[in-house]
């Protein structure tokens, strides 16, 4: 075999096998998107057999009567208290506007598998508890999303930024025990700041979805 030809043998036996190769890493990236689809679909849902009832529907304060998130404690969905608040503590959040803005964004956040329970808003800051899944959007990226959406309705509202300290708290709560307390004491928060003479007429708190324990 004269030169030339070998060398054109050799060019398409390469072109070949770069061919082969160029297939099997197709086949491969197919079968990685199709195992990370799956995973995805396997990640549990927030079941709600109620509908939340927006602000202002039939006259009613948000939310009329919360739905129900299936059995938390007992399995590996981790629940937070979590804690934000407003920069240098300006008394920005006590309005029914944010208050409005808050429960729309929570009601949607089913839609990323997270859960939020009880919650109060505060002038200079926020508490609620939430449940996030166990693959799933972050806890960090979810709150910063909230604050995002809030910060938004206060530049419509003519305040300008900067609206929020740096960082956030965030507890994980491991039993009903530890809910309850945590629950006791935030909701005593309004009064306490003598804002209100019983925590249930504080207007800006409430239950975005009833998680039942047990």
């Amino acid at each position: 075999m004269s030169p030339s030809r070998r060398q054109v043998v050799a060019a398409s036996l390469c072109r070949g096998v770069q061919l082969a190769l160029l297939f099997l890493a197709a086949r491969r990236h197919s079968a990685v998107a199709t195992t990370e689809r799956a995973r995805f679909r396997l990640i549990p849902r927030v079941t709600m057999n109620t509908k939340p009832v927006m602000p202002g529907d039939n006259g009613t304060k948000w939310p009329r009567r919360p739905p129900r998130l299936g059995r938390l404690f007992g399995t590996l969905r981790p629940f937070y208290f979590i804690t934000f608040n407003t920069y240098q503590r300006l008394g920005l959040l006590a309005r029914d506007e944010i208050h409005d803005t808050f429960c729309a964004f929570s009601a949607k956040a089913e839609e990323y598998d997270v859960a939020v329970g009880r919650y109060v808003i505060m002038p200079d800051h926020v508490h609620l508890f939430a449940a996030f899944p166990m693959d799933g959007i972050a806890l960090p990226s979810w709150v910063q999303s909230l604050r995002n959406v809030i910060g938004k309705k206060l530049g419509q509202l003519g305040i300008p930024k900067p609206h929020w300290q740096e960082g956030f708290f965030d507890h994980l709560l491991r039993s009903y025990e530890s809910y309850a307390q945590k629950w006791e004491y935030v909701r005593m928060n309004p009064v306490r700041a003598k804002l209100c003479d019983t925590p249930e007429s504080w207007p800006y708190q409430g239950e975005i979805v009833r998680i039942p324990f047990g």
